[in-house]
């Protein structure tokens, strides 16, 4: 009698629906937020005065009461805008002081860490779902993208009231003027807007999910070029990586900048108790009405300048924590 060898049992257990450790994207995101915030503030304070009309109007006054009128011309060189933006942060360094300049980085750290933590933890936990569920666990551009759409919506609606605090605190142009201040404007939002003014500008953020899909596809897909050339590796690796993520954000953002203008002007305050934009279309329509098509692309060269290095530092400290905790 010839004994047969023990025949192999077939498993019919799937795949885990969560990658092991997935913790590591919630702390990779949230830290690499966390720093890229921090380095990058000047820049954002500059991009959210420059995205508003109240800003503009506040030097047109000033004008006025000085005996004149402020006369802003407007210059269509692309490098202008980047000298503009310096002189601003000189400008705000010299009226305003230092503390100016991260005027609004207490919101931006609470709102930025959970919201990056949010987002690339439901990307990557997500993208592993997907791919095993309706893909045979492999990953594709449509899987990176349905992931990215899923993390857009979830970080946008978590974190809204956030950034409207922190918004209203960087349109504040005199320092103490809001005693108080993240404090006093929640207080001021709930007794004058009620728990909705919290949730001003969502509407955007949800078109704004567009961004952040077009900027996770395009960076698996530049990491992959990069990682795959012949004689890329150790520091030559991380480079690749780092412009993958700068150049994901830059085009990303290109593409769908006007939604952080609209996003911004429906956070913006009360004006003599009346609210000027109230909509994702009335607000579009007023804006190109009043000031022009260009004025969708206020405070871009500031953005582009904060959005770039930012996204650079970020992944570079979310793929980190990936490969080495």
């Amino acid at each position: 009698m010839v004994d047969t060898p023990p025949q192999p049992v077939a498993s019919s257990s799937k795949p885990s629906l969560l990658p092991a450790k997935s913790w590591q994207h919630f702390v990779g995101g949230g830290l690499g937020a966390m720093c890229g915030a921090i380095v990058t503030s000047p820049f954002d304070v500059v991009k959210t005065r420059l995205q508003s009309d109240l800003f503009r109007v506040k030097h047109t006054s000033l004008g006025l009461e000085g005996g004149g009128v402020t006369v802003v011309h407007h210059r269509p060189n692309l490098l202008w805008h980047f000298v503009e933006t310096g002189h601003i942060i000189r400008d705000i360094y010299r009226e305003e002081s230092i503390r100016a300049l991260f005027r609004g980085l207490g919101p931006t750290l609470v709102g930025v860490i959970p919201a990056r933590s949010i987002n690339f933890y439901t990307y990557g936990t997500g993208k592993h779902i997907i791919a095993n569920q309706f893909n045979d666990g492999q990953e594709n551009s449509w899987v990176h993208l349905s992931a990215a759409a899923a993390a857009g919506i979830a970080t946008g609606t978590a974190t809204n009231p956030i950034w409207v605090v922190k918004t209203r605190l960087q349109l504040e142009q005199q320092a103490g003027k809001i005693p108080g201040g993240s404090l006093a404007i929640i207080k001021r939002i709930l007794r004058e807007e009620g728990v909705k003014g919290f949730y001003k500008g969502l509407s955007a953020s949800y078109l704004g999910v567009t961004e952040g899909t077009i900027q996770w596809t395009l960076y698996e897909r530049l990491k992959r070029l990069t990682a795959s050339a012949d004689g890329k590796s150790g520091v030559q690796e991380w480079l690749g990586m780092l412009g993958s993520a700068g150049t994901a954000k830059c085009v990303a953002t290109l593409i769908t900048y006007p939604h952080e203008v609209i996003r911004t002007r429906l956070r913006q305050p009360l004006v003599n108790g009346k609210m000027k934009y109230t909509g994702l279309v009335q607000t579009l329509r007023l804006v190109i009405a009043e000031e022009g098509t260009r004025s969708l692309y206020g405070g871009l060269s500031a953005h582009l300048m904060r959005v770039i290095p930012n996204a650079a530092v970020m992944y570079s400290i979310y793929e980190a924590v990936l490969r080495w905790s």
